[in-house]
């Protein structure tokens, strides 16, 4: 069924940093029309998003989170026995960028890395990670590093991700105590519809070469080349308000709870109609939401931690937390944890 229980294990600490340079989607008259971006902007909530400048990576922006959690905890790099590192955009094919961080950050050789690739479900796909690999008696603490800088994969002429996509950086650690409770876990995979969010090209399957870097205009007016990103809306939407909320449903009757019986909501900040629609069908009161798409945009896999750090006066000790998220694929799924002592840091910036 997908469905997973934990005890006793929990979010000790997040971090979030955002590249310093900013990009008002009105200011975006070069490629739209005044019309087309204030319909953007009252459909999604986008008003504005970070963007990375060429020499830093999504690496440096989590590498940042990291450091601001070793400086402003009393998580230590000896504490840390496994880290994830989960992005779209890594320094380099080879090696995978896990490894390469285990000595950026000064972790000790007995520490566990691994490379996940898993688009907007990214931290959730981690946090099962995580969880699981606590269970085991010798491992205390996992940091998860989430992290995209998507500006570099899409068109700006690119109708379906041109005013939408952002980037970001994050650093969370998950780890042990009574305090944290129950965690529940409902994931799942529909494979059939990897052509809905791609990159076509660039990889082993369409390697790249001088046709897939050539710009190319489409039928509805994009203008994008095939190692840039392609997201086909209406097969997102349509997918996510059919199961996102039947997932909701799902997870709360496993974990024996209501909706009312959560106190914050912090679904992947996709667009605003789409998270609003999800949450009307699951019957979550809005008010209860937290948003940060406003401010950055969808920053994939990332759009959970800094959604939550962004609201970090608003979520308070021992409240119960319910995330959601969709990524490319699709793969999908739902969390419903406890917030104990958990520290979330100012958001930074790079």
């Amino acid at each position: 069924m997908g469905l997973y229980r934990f005890q006793n294990t929990g979010i000790e600490a997040i971090s979030a940093t955002v590249p310093k340079k900013i990009v008002k989607t009105r200011s975006l008259t070069g490629y739209y029309s005044e019309e087309a971006i204030e319909k953007f902007i009252d459909a999604t909530g986008v008003e504005e998003r970070r963007f990375s400048d060429e020499n830093i990576c999504a690496s440096d922006l989590c590498y940042k989170s990291a450091c601001e959690i070793f400086d402003n905890t009393t998580i230590r790099r000896e504490d840390i026995d496994m880290l994830i590192f989960i992005s779209q955009t890594p320094d380099y094919k080879i090696p995978g960028t896990s490894v390469s961080m285990q000595d950026r950050l000064g972790l000790s050789r007995d520490t566990l890395v691994y490379d996940v690739n898993m688009s907007c479900s990214g931290f959730i796909h981690g946090l099962l990670m995580a969880y699981s690999f606590l269970q085991m008696s010798d491992i205390n603490h996992v940091m998860i590093m989430v992290g995209d800088t998507l500006s570099k994969l899409i068109s700006l002429q690119d109708k379906g991700t041109g005013m939408l996509l952002g980037d970001a950086g994050t650093a969370i650690v998950v780890g042990k105590g009574d305090r944290f409770g129950e965690s529940f876990f409902s994931m799942s995979t529909e494979g059939s519809n990897t052509n809905s969010v791609f990159i076509p090209a660039g990889g082993s399957r369409r390697p790249s070469s001088a046709k897939t870097l050539a710009m190319q205009e489409f039928e509805d007016g994009s203008i994008r080349n095939e190692e840039q990103i392609i997201m086909v809306g209406p097969d997102v939407f349509s997918f996510a308000i059919s199961e996102l909320p039947k997932d909701i449903k799902k997870l709360l009757a496993f974990a024996n709870k209501k909706i009312e019986d959560v106190d914050k909501y912090a679904f992947h900040q996709a667009n605003n109609f789409m998270t609003g629609y999800i949450a009307k069908k699951a019957k979550a009161d809005v008010n209860k939401m937290l948003k940060s798409i406003h401010k950055y945009g969808n920053t994939a896999g990332t759009s959970i931690p800094l959604c939550m750090v962004e609201n970090r006066n608003k979520i308070n000790v021992g409240e119960s937390i319910l995330m959601n998220a969709i990524g490319a694929g699709f793969a999908y799924g739902t969390v419903l944890l406890n917030i104990a002592d958990c520290k979330i840091l100012e958001l930074t910036e790079l």
